[in-house]
């Protein structure tokens, strides 16, 4: 590693280590009682697992967690250090699963990706900051302004468009989105775009309506491209907590997803819920983003994660 690469992995990691702050210092005070005792019994791997689940990593794996430290070290003397490192390996383990990369396949021309979420997740905000990361990479990119049931969704699709000088394919406020995301192909095919990002309307997992839009746009796209979409991204936002796993079970029946990004790290006490959700589903993560800067949406990787999150 270069000193400028080191500089900037530095960069990004003292951006996510700020960026977890909430959920660190939850974690960590719920430790306080394990801290101040030199032996561990019973009572501190108890508290070492609430620990674990305030910070919403779920109750079946805190107490995995918990028994995992606990095994061979009952009335050993542990430090806080002992624990912070212990606990960062394993919480890494269980996230290493869910760290592969976002990759486009450039045989895929464009390489077609359907972006998904409930409201309120960022979805809009995080497509175009993917535009401007895939533009960095000397991509050409198309926008989709699929979420065609507000009219300032599409406006800040254009925005983002405008500053990751990527084109936009918009319509009317209440146009069919369906018919969009194909025109959207079309154009993107014709202008030699590498990778087409499609916007869709926020919506809640249990209106099934709007979950069927899904299909019909998958099924729209597939005229053109038997393939596409190539990929399948859901959004979701930290603050939810445990809801996020919901939801993702949700739109696994909807659309076949092919990764996560989880927002609003910043925000929250629950960052634990990321390690839930590599828990529970084989789907990678491919960013977080831990604040409101383009480049607060960062690749996902476990050893940093799981280290800023138990403040190891």
């Amino acid at each position: 590693m270069s000193i400028d690469e080191g500089s900037a992995w530095s960069g990004m990691y003292a951006r996510l280590k700020a960026g977890l702050t909430r959920t660190a210092t939850a974690l960590s005070s719920g430790l306080t009682d394990i801290f101040t005792k030199q032996r561990l019994d019973a009572e501190t791997v108890e508290a070492l697992e609430e620990a674990l689940i305030r910070a919403d990593v779920g109750a079946d794996l805190a107490r995995r967690l918990a028994q995992d430290f606990a095994q061979g070290r009952y009335d050993a003397e542990i430090s806080e250090r002992e624990i912070r490192d212990h606990l960062a390996s394993s919480i890494a383990r269980v996230l290493q699963r869910a760290a592969r990369p976002f990759v486009v396949d450039a045989t895929k021309k464009p390489f077609v990706v359907l972006v998904a979420g409930v409201n309120g997740t960022g979805k809009t905000t995080t497509i175009g900051k993917l535009a401007a990361k895939l533009k960095s990479e000397g991509r050409r990119v198309t926008l989709a302004a699929g979420d065609t049931f507000r009219a300032a969704a599409i406006e800040q699709l254009k925005i983002w468009g405008d500053r990751a000088n990527a084109q936009v394919i918009a319509g009317a406020p209440g146009a069919d989105a369906a018919g969009l995301a194909f025109e959207a192909l079309e154009k993107a095919r014709s202008e030699k775009s590498d990778v087409l990002l499609i916007d869709t309307a926020g919506r809640l997992q249990n209106k099934a309506g709007l979950m069927a839009e899904l299909q019909k746009i998958t099924r729209v796209l597939k005229k053109l491209d038997a393939d596409a979409p190539h990929a399948a991204l859901l959004v979701l936002d930290a603050t939810t907590g445990q809801n996020a796993i919901s939801q993702v079970e949700a739109f696994q029946e909807a659309m076949p997803l092919s990764g996560l990004i989880m927002t609003k790290l910043d925000g929250t006490a629950k960052g634990g819920i990321l390690v839930a959700l590599a828990d529970r589903f084989p789907l990678p993560i491919h960013f977080i983003g831990v604040g409101e800067g383009i480049e607060d949406l960062q690749v996902f990787d476990a050893q940093s994660f799981a280290r800023a999150i138990t403040g190891a």
